[in-house]
């Protein structure tokens, strides 16, 4: 573009998103010498054909000089005559630059040949071509057309459109029966109206941007520019409303203007005409060439099917496309056809085509393409030929859709939308508000997507239809191709050396001559490779290689493509190996390696590893499984008995098994075991290797219908008939290895399906217990140690892998023991172990557990209700390597499945059972035992706030809860089940938007481990937005639960699918019936044999006495056949088991060559010599006597009645479980509530730190901030009632509550006040604390003692007498540590004693006067410090701190642990006590002053953890503690004195200002 451009018109040919255009005021023109000829030479063709040898495009015949040195020398340039600066620099009217540039308005002016879509008038079909045409000419015809089109949209009412092509008068005319223009005189202009429209450049009603105009024109050229470009423009118009017609006509490039032609319109009418000849000679053309009559025929089609209601004419005959859909069709055909003649003839299937009309304004088609994107688009009836926003955000919509849907069917490569859109064809015909184009050619939409004026959304219906079309075989079969070509590139060959493998020990004729020779092992491990190398000593190195495998090979069947690629262990066989992709192998000639040998484990792993390798030579190479012995397996024993010398080796269990049943003196032979390979030594791989041909054994060559089963084995897509195999699985099922030849049949059906029946046992529970296997050998171990205090995490590890033949990895079992003492919402409803540290939170799903070697664990109190300890001995014990270990399942007294639920995914089977209501468990079991139909169950979870709701058979709706505070705050206090925190946060993350953009503004968190608080800030329109969505929805608090894969394993051990937990009920109930019956045989059985023994006892000792037995200076022999010939019963004796009997130990008989049946009466004659005492006689009696009425008792039950009486006991234990698990509860929002509390900094606590290490020796954690009041002392103040103790709700928790306290004005202890502090042991949970009887006045004090948040704070006595009250009880918040109690009757005092057996605290008494006191003088009371006790060789010491007035309640953060560090310890005896980690507190009920250090009379209090130790004079041992789950490891090494802090009233109501933290800024 010249510089002209710049002076005179700053015309908008880019089209950008203006507010509009007006011509530029004219200025002096500023000179620019060198613009064009330095712009020429970018384009110096173009410029020079049509502006230097075309005369007639300049307005001036002088100006061809310039036009030639403008167009930049095409050859070397002659010197020329210098120019003037007057003659160099020149101007340009509009029009003229109009005509001298063109390609800046209408187009390039040369002609194309480009391949387009074109009208076919002999065939009467669109065709796709090489055309040539000129962009220039078709454009101005273009313009005309789309403005006939616009009037459409100016006028509904319009109906015809009527367009005529003259190719030999060269005369083109467009007509369309819209409104007419007005007739009148345009009052700023001057002239009439269809003259400014069509005659004066910069003229349009297309610049007002505010309004939304649907039509194409813009920029106010288009017109005009048919109309410069013709040698003649006739405009004819009638104008209804003025009665008029109009008809004016321009020619020679609108230079001159004819007069107008004004007449009447009589009939009405309303039309416009406009009627042109294109000046031919300006576009290089002699006539109107075929290929551009085409192509105005195809542009008229193209009105007919975008232009709604209107009836088309081309040369006076009527188009027969009515809608766009029919317009594509013609498309569709075209390609149909055209494929037909391609393939010689043969008819081709038509495209499937996919509509939908979006609204008024959107019209979109798809079809699938022939690999390249393809597109027909329009806006606002343009041709976008090169398509535009419009067209991007469709293709976008349905390639988003599709991908997801190609992802998991893709095998191949990976697929990006840009392949998924390369096979697309989509049509658009879209109306948009005020669109933008790229030029004013307009064949790009640059509008951005937000600015359409309205969204189009393809439905869901039509997505389903496109993933249903061809087009997602066609990507898949684009990415199968893509993969083959990219695993060709990773193609193995013949080298002799391969490098960058370490752990490969490769054969030294490997890629040689002697490859075929050599053969490659495959290791599982690299200790499986130590034991292959160290057999290979045997049988050299340069035909054997070695390989470890890393685990388990990729299962390839089902693998994706980038999966493949980047397997390592893949890549590595291949590139050993040599193998080349989806070559057929006939032989092993081109092979690095001619043979492979599988050597694993003779486990169920190693079986699957041997089937994995079958799997990929068969998916990928299966001409090698077609040569004979290519795959050998390696095997070695897994049982070996020796005996002297003997050894025999058995390869599978059931051959051993088989041997032990045939060989008497079996148990004489010594038996190991082989898990692993690495179990055996370097001299057994010797061994192996040199009998080669006994250990080696060869897979046979593979049949046509193996492949079929190898396929069953591992295929996804064949699940359900594996599940039909897997049942056809007999027990007793092995392969035999006494062979030389495996077929794939019998390996698969006899060796690879226990590996699935095996994968399923560990990931599929068992319905009688609902424990999967190493689930049950925790639980076993558990009880089988006896645990009754708590164990090192990673201790119970090595415990259960020892005791029970755990083969697994130690990492697994560590998991098993998390997971069963998880008690966090959305884990276990019963935890059966205690989670005694950080077993995990709802924060991460349980993955934010600490590791075993800190963390401790023990049984709960709920696994023996649940198991009770009677079904131990009727459990059928299973054994491992001679060695007892768990039973085959565990017999609960309710269904445990459905209590924790379980989840698994195994070989064919997956499983998915949600927890439920043990309550609710139980009163279905009750309705059975009453003959009663179940009531149907919801599921349930144990601290779940939000709503299960049952939507459809199977289904049922999680819903969290989200409450909105006020406009723009919304409080989400609940997520659904198993969508744990941290997860969450990203989701409101992304809500924020990527700039801030998004409808939240910012959120807050105020959770704790317990429990979801997020404060979500919302913009106004996102919060209306979320409202009328639903807040549920709107946050995704709304999570699916299905009940319809709920698998377990049945009593009879096979796989069963039940279809509701009633069902399960329903099964469980007649077996646990018949095992409570056991129970009571088996009682029955034992209280008989026990009464009977007693009672044989008894008689014994008599008949000595007596002297009717004699048994002294006999033989053995003859006293057993006397007590025979006396019907005394014979015990065989069990080995290590008592004697019935006083005090008697374990009697090992030790004659050992005696008869056997001589010590079935050891029990009567291995008594003590001290049993034969009347005393003895009359105890034994009495314990035969209770025996037989606990056997009547027991005979008067029946299995119901023991049943209810275990379900009783369950439940007892279960709500106090329950309840303590809600004690660890903090309401939401009651911690560190926004606005509630002052929350201190660690810049302020480090402060106070320093404060107190420079210059302070005062050990008080915190100065008071005011100075006491008037003090009075101790003789001024009436006596008052004594303190008593009072229990709480919680059974851990103690007030000692002074019944005479008067909140309002608390004064100051008495200087010399001894405190004395006794306990009354009443029961576990209430006991009193009451001061001693002492000469002097004695302090009252509130102290409260909670053994999971031990804080003491001590009240000071009341200031007067008059205004002593009663305390009333008053409700507090269920959350609260602190419970308002009436005045309990004053208890006798005593001397300390223990507190209750499950508390970690005790109280102990003062010390005697003057012993342990300080000796520096007691300070005033205005001064006086907090008493300060030092413990012996503890660091830790008790502070006693007043709670500072009229501050927000503040947090504990760090600091608050640093700074509690005395500067000086004082000797005193410490305090201990343990602090809960959520920092709960305890406060006092009235308002506290500093304490006076009393010289002579100090108080003294000591808090011990039970593991300490203990003063044993001054204090008893405590009694033995109950089962019971302790709040905190009770270790001695962990035991650490903490702070105590006295918290003000303010403090506990809450609502008033109060802080526990002074703020030292």
């Amino acid at each position: 573009m010249s510089s002209s451009e710049d002076e005179n018109f700053n015309l908008d040919v880019s089209d950008s998103d203006s507010d509009g255009y007006a011509p530029a005021p004219k200025k002096k023109a500023v000179p620019k010498a060198k613009a064009a000829p330095k712009k020429a030479p970018a384009k110096p063709k173009a410029t020079k054909k049509v502006l230097a040898e075309k005369d007639d495009n300049a307005s001036d015949p002088e100006d061809d000089d310039e036009i030639a040195s403008e167009a930049g020398p095409s050859r070397e340039q002659e010197p020329r005559k210098k120019k003037t600066a007057t003659e160099t620099y020149t101007k340009l009217t509009q029009l003229e630059h109009i005509l001298k540039r063109p390609d800046s308005y209408i187009g390039s002016v040369e002609i194309h040949q480009q391949a387009m879509w074109v009208w076919d008038s002999e065939n009467n079909r669109m065709v796709n071509r090489e055309i040539k045409y000129v962009p220039g000419f078709f454009k101005i015809i273009d313009e005309i057309l789309v403005n006939a089109a616009d009037n459409k949209i100016n006028d509904p009412n319009m109906d015809s459109l009527k367009i005529t092509i003259d190719v030999e008068n060269n005369t083109i005319s467009v007509y369309n029966n819209g409104r007419g223009i007005p007739i009148e005189i345009h009052q700023k202009e001057k002239i009439y109206v269809p003259e400014l429209i069509f005659g004066h450049l910069l003229s349009s009603s297309n610049y007002d941007d505010d309004e939304k105009k649907l039509t194409g024109g813009r920029n106010g050229y288009g017109a005009k520019l048919a109309n410069i470009y013709s040698t003649e423009f006739t405009v004819e118009t009638a104008d209804k409303e003025g009665g008029q017609k109009y008809v004016q006509t321009w020619s020679d490039n609108m230079s001159k203007c004819g007069k107008a032609k004004i007449t009447k319109n009589g009939k009405k009418e309303e039309y416009t005409k406009v009627t042109f000849k294109p000046d031919l000679k300006r576009f290089g053309m002699d006539s109107i060439d075929e290929d551009t009559v085409s192509l105005l025929k195809k542009r008229v089609y193209d009105l007919a099917g975008t232009v709604k209601d209107v009836k088309v004419f081309l040369n006076n005959e009527r188009l027969k496309i009515k809608t766009f859909k029919q317009y594509v069709e013609l498309y569709l055909n075209s390609a149909a056809e055209q494929a037909a003649i391609e393939s010689g003839g043969a008819a081709q299937p038509k495209q499937t085509m996919i509509y939908e009309q979006i609204g008024t304004r959107w019209e979109v088609a798809f079809a699938v393409s022939d690999g390249t994107f393809q597109h027909v688009s329009f806006a606002n009836h343009i041709a976008t030929i090169k398509g535009g926003s419009h067209v991007t955000l469709i293709a976008d919509q349905i390639a988003k859709n599709l991908i997801t849907n190609i992802q998991k069917k893709n095998k191949g490569a990976a697929v990006k939308p840009a392949q998924i859109k390369s096979h697309m064809w989509i049509f658009v015909n879209a109306l948009i508000e005020n669109p933008t184009f790229d030029s004013q050619t307009k064949e790009t939409l640059t509008l951005q997507a937000a600015k359409f004026g309205t969204k189009p959304v393809l439905s869901e219906d039509f997505h389903k239809k496109v993933q249903k079309s061809s087009i997602v075989d066609e990507v898949l079969n684009w990415a199968k191709n893509r993969a083959e070509k990219e695993l060709k590139k990773t193609d193995g060959n013949r080298r002799n050396r391969l490098k960058g493998l370490p752990k490969l020990s490769d054969a030294n004729n490997a890629g040689s001559r002697k490859s075929a020779d050599c053969t490659l092992i495959l290791t599982e491990g690299d200790s499986a490779k130590s034991l292959a190398v160290a057999g290979l000593s045997v049988v050299g190195r340069d035909n054997y290689g070695v390989f470890p495998l890393r685990g388990k090979l990729l299962n390839v069947r089902d693998a994706k493509h980038d999966q493949i690629m980047k397997n390592e262990e893949i890549q590595n066989i291949k590139k050993i190996l040599g193998l080349q992709h989806n070559r057929d192998y006939k032989d092993v000639s081109d092979l690095r390696y001619g043979q492979i040998m599988i050597m694993t484990d003779q486990d169920h792993d190693g079986s699957h590893i041997k089937g994995l390798i079958l799997n990929y030579l068969d998916h990928f190479y299966p001409s090698l499984l077609k040569i004979p012995k290519f795959v050998v397996e390696f095997v070695t024993p897994i049982v070996r008995v020796t005996k002297g010398n003997q050894k025999i080796n058995f390869f599978t269990i059931p051959e051993y098994e088989q041997w032990l049943e045939s060989v008497p003196d079996a148990h004489r032979w010594k038996t190991k075991y082989y898990k692993g390979l690495g179990t055996s030594q370097d001299s057994d791989a010797r061994d192996y290797f040199s009998q080669m041909n006994k250990h080696m054994i060869a897979f046979s060559t593979v049949k046509e219908e193996e492949r079929d089963l190898i396929e069953l084995a591992f295929s996804k897509k064949k699940a359900d008939e594996r599940k039909e195999w897997l049942r056809q699985l007999k027990p007793g099922t092995f392969l035999d290895h006494n062979t030389r030849e495996i077929t794939i049949k019998d390996f698969i059906n006899h060796e690879l399906i226990l590996f699935s029946q095996a994968d399923n046992i560990r990931s599929i529970p068992a319905v009688a217990d609902g424990l999967k296997p190493g689930q049950r050998k925790v639980i076993w171990g558990c009880f089988k140690r006896k645990l009754k205090s708590e164990i090192k995490v990673a201790q119970l590890v090595g415990y259960i892998s020892e005791k029970s033949q755990y083969h697994h990895g130690e990492q697994s079992l560590m998991m098993t023991i998390v997971n069963l003492a998880q008690d966090y919402v959305g884990s276990n409803n019963v935890n059966l172990l205690m989670p005694n540290g950080q077993f995990g939170t709802r924060d991460q799903g349980g993955k934010d557990h600490a590791s075993a070697r800190y963390i401790f664990t023990e049984p709960s109190p709920m696994a023996r209700a649940l198991f009770h300890p009677a079904d131990d001995p009727l459990l059928n014990t299973l054994q491992e390597d001679n060695v007892v270990i768990e039973p085959e399942w565990y017999m609960p007294i309710i269904p445990l499945v459905l209590v924790n639920g379980a989840d698994g995914i195994g070989t064919g089977w997956s499983t998915n059972v949600p927890c439920y209501n043990p309550t609710d468990i139980v009163d279905n079991i009750r309705r059975l035992m009453k003959g009663e139909e179940q009531v149907p169950m919801l599921p349930w979870w144990r601290g779940f706030k939000g709503i299960i709701k049952k939507t459809g058979e199977f289904k049922y709706d999680v819903t969290g809860i989200a409450r909105k505070v006020d406009d723009t705050t919304v409080d989400i206090i609940e997520l659904p089940i198993h969508k744990w925190t941290s997860n969450y946060k990203v989701d409101l993350e992304a809500m924020m938007g990527e700039k801030g953009d998004g409808p939240v503004r910012e959120f807050k968190e105020y959770h704790d481990n317990m429990n979801v608080h997020y404060s979500v800030v919302m913009t106004e329109e996102g919060m209306k937005k979320a409202e009328e969505q639903g807040l549920l929805e709107y946050f995704k608090l709304t999570t699916k639960i299905n009940t319809s894969n709920m698998i377990c394993f049945d009593f009879e051990g096979k796989i069963k699918k039940y279809s509701s937990p009633e069902e399960i009920i329903e099964e469980f109930f007649p077996v646990r019936l018949a095992y409570y019956q056991k129970r009571k045989d088996f009682l029955v059985e034992e209280l008989q044999s026990d009464f009977e023994k007693l009672t044989n006892q008894a008689r014994f000792i008599l008949m000595i006495v007596e002297k009717k037995l004699v048994i002294s200076a006999r033989k053995k022999v003859e006293v057993v056949a006397e007590l025979r010939k006396l019907q005394f019963r014979p015990y065989p004796t069990v080995k290590k088991a008592k004697v019935a009997g006083e005090n008697e130990d374990v009697v090992e008989d030790e004659e050992e060559e005696e008869e056997q049946d001589g010590t079935d009466y050891d029990y009567l004659l291995n008594m003590k010599i001290s049993s034969l005492t009347k005393e003895k006689i009359e105890k034994l009696r009495k314990q035969a006597q209770e025996k037989e009425k606990e056997l009547l008792t027991l005979l008067e039950l029946t299995p119901i009645q023991i049943w209810n009486t275990d379900l009783d006991h369950f439940l007892m234990e279960w709500e106090n479980s329950y309840k303590a698990w809600e004690d660890k509860v903090i309401a939401p929002g009651q911690v560190a509530k926004k606005g509630k509390r002052k929350q201190p900094t660690l810049a302020a606590m480090m402060r106070q730190k320093a404060k107190k290490e420079n210059g302070s020796d005062n050990d008080d954690d915190f100065k008071p901030k005011a100075a006491a009041k008037a003090k009075k002392t101790a003789a001024e103040k009436p006596a008052k009632k004594p303190t008593a103790v009072v229990p709480t709700a919680s059974s851990s928790k103690i007030e000692i509550k002074d019944e005479d306290m008067d909140d309002d004005k608390p004064a100051p202890a008495p200087r010399r006040a001894a405190k004395k502090l006794v306990v009354k042991d009443e029961s576990d949970d209430d006991f009193d604390i009451k001061p001693a009887p002492a000469r002097k006045k004695v302090t009252k004090k509130t102290l409260s003692i909670d053994d999971s948040d031990d804080d003491i704070e001590e009240k000071p006595k009341p200031r007067r007498a008059a205004a002593a009250k009663k305390a009333k009880a008053s409700p507090i918040d269920s959350d609260s540590d602190i419970e308002m109690v009436d005045d309990k009757p004053k208890a006798p005092p005593k001397k300390a004693t223990p507190l209750d057996d499950d508390s970690d605290i005790e109280v102990v008494a003062a010390a005697a006067k003057g012993k342990g006191k300080e000796k520096a003088p007691s300070k005033p009371a205005s001064k006086r410090k907090s008493p300060v006790d030092e413990g012996d060789g503890s660091d830790d010491d008790l502070y006693l701190k007043p709670a500072k007035k009229q501050k927000a309640i503040a947090q504990s953060s760090v600091a608050d642990f640093f700074d509690k560090v005395p500067a000086e310890p004082a000797p005193k005896k410490p305090v201990q006590t343990a602090r809960k980690p959520s920092g709960t507190r305890v406060t006092s009920g009235s308002k506290a002053k500093p304490a006076a250090t009393a010289r002579k009379a100090a108080a003294k209090k000591a808090l011990e953890s039970d593991d300490d130790d203990l003063d044993d004079d001054a204090v008893p041992p405590p009694p033995p503690p109950a089962p019971k789950r302790s709040d905190a490891p009770r270790r001695a090494a962990a035991a650490k004195a903490k702070y105590i802090e006295i918290l003000s009233s303010d403090e506990d109501e809450g609502g008033k200002d109060g802080s526990e933290f002074e703020d030292f800024d």
